[in-house]
């Protein structure tokens, strides 16, 4: 059901997804073509705040903040899930991989290798802080409007 709460919640985590991956982009290698990158995590941010945080609302400031901060490791989970499934595509369509299984853990591969790159504090504040103000937000808006 639509609520304004959910409605707050994919803004703050379509936002965050924004900043975040605008943090992203010069821990990549030179060359890296982005493509998407910004668009599909932006998609991953309003749709993790709508279905996951918007549900989860109402229960008072900690778990709000709790709520906050597990929807933004979701939301990075999902999109290190769904880049390393790009990249996998984008090598299969070169023949690297001797065959489905190869190319199956190549998106765990990938994915892990991401996650390596990012696991910087320059991207690890921002999104720890910005899921904090999601969730409190995301609860304000539920105490106000509900």
């Amino acid at each position: 059901m639509p609520t304004a709460a959910r409605l707050v919640a994919a803004l703050c985590l379509g936002l965050l997804a924004f900043i975040v991956s605008r943090q992203v982009v010069p821990l990549m290698p030179e060359g890296t073509d982005f493509g998407y990158f910004f668009h599909i995590n932006i998609i991953l941010g309003l749709l993790t705040g709508w279905i996951f945080m918007g549900r989860r609302v109402g229960h008072g400031l900690v778990p709000a903040i709790n709520n906050g901060l597990t929807g933004a490791a979701v939301m990075v989970l999902w999109a290190l899930f769904i880049q390393g499934a790009w990249e996998m595509f984008d090598r299969a369509m070169r023949n690297r991989y001797g065959g489905p299984f190869d190319a199956l853990l190549a998106i765990l591969t990938l994915s892990l290798e991401y996650f390596f790159v990012i696991a910087v504090p320059t991207v690890l504040l921002p999104l720890i802080i910005g899921g904090c103000l999601a969730g409190l937000l995301a609860e304000s808006i539920h105490k106000r409007w509900s």
